[in-house]
């Protein structure tokens, strides 16, 4: 299992398997809502709406047959996630449906990927996250690269361009995570975000570089 799945595993569905024993086999629900989870987190990244779409309906899917809304809330959070590393400003409507029965650490991370994370709440996010939260975005760019998995650095990159204006230092190790992982949708949103801020700076050579690869990147559309 790769570092970006295990990761993936533990910002998006791996909270699920939290309550198993170590000692025993997760159920078959769990192990199939986290793969599930992985591959529409990937899909949706990538651009493939159909297969991502497909994969979080599989996911929810297995979450229902607990019965447990509080283990549902989690995936949305996932889903959300996702979309904030991609710079999707969609709300968390899946989530919000399901908030009251959500626990602190899920409430806690809703109000940090919507950027309205409070001082209390950074204790109770994924490890990942806590060194970067209670940043401004100008801080940040040092924290940010101390990420190691892509998925939590991409995401926590979007979290910061949610609360403010972000530096190129961010911008550009948001387009090298997601450039990395081949993340066609995260890789195009990220670039369009370079490209205007080396417009504002100025940079006309950076943002003919970065327009040479906004084209090679729908050249090869599927």
């Amino acid at each position: 299992m790769t570092m970006t799945t295990r990761l993936a595993a533990a910002l998006l569905a791996a909270a699920v398997l939290g309550g198993c024993a170590s000692s025993k086999k997760a159920p078959d629900w769990a192990i199939n809502e986290q793969g599930a989870a992985e591959r529409a987190t990937d899909a949706y990244l990538s651009g493939n709406s159909r297969v991502a779409d497909a994969e979080w309906r599989r996911a929810r899917d297995e979450v229902a047959r607990t019965a447990r809304p509080d283990l549902l809330a989690r995936l949305e959070l996932a889903r959300c996630a996702a979309q904030v590393a991609a710079l999707d400003a969609a709300p968390c409507t899946g989530f919000e449906a399901l908030a009251q029965d959500a626990a602190d650490a899920e409430q806690a991370y809703a109000r940090y990927l919507a950027g309205q994370l409070a001082a209390a709440d950074v204790a109770l996010l994924p490890k990942a996250q806590q060194a970067v939260a209670p940043l401004a975005p100008e801080q940040a760019a040092a924290s940010l690269a101390a990420i190691e998995d892509p998925l939590s650095r991409l995401v926590a990159a979007g979290v910061l361009a949610v609360r403010g204006p972000v530096s190129m230092a961010i911008v550009t190790q948001a387009v090298d995570t997601a450039s990395a992982q081949g993340w066609r949708r995260a890789v195009m949103a990220w670039l369009i975000n370079q490209q205007r801020l080396a417009r504002e700076l100025g940079d006309t050579a950076l943002a003919d570089q970065v327009q040479r690869r906004l084209d090679l990147l729908q050249a090869t559309q599927k």
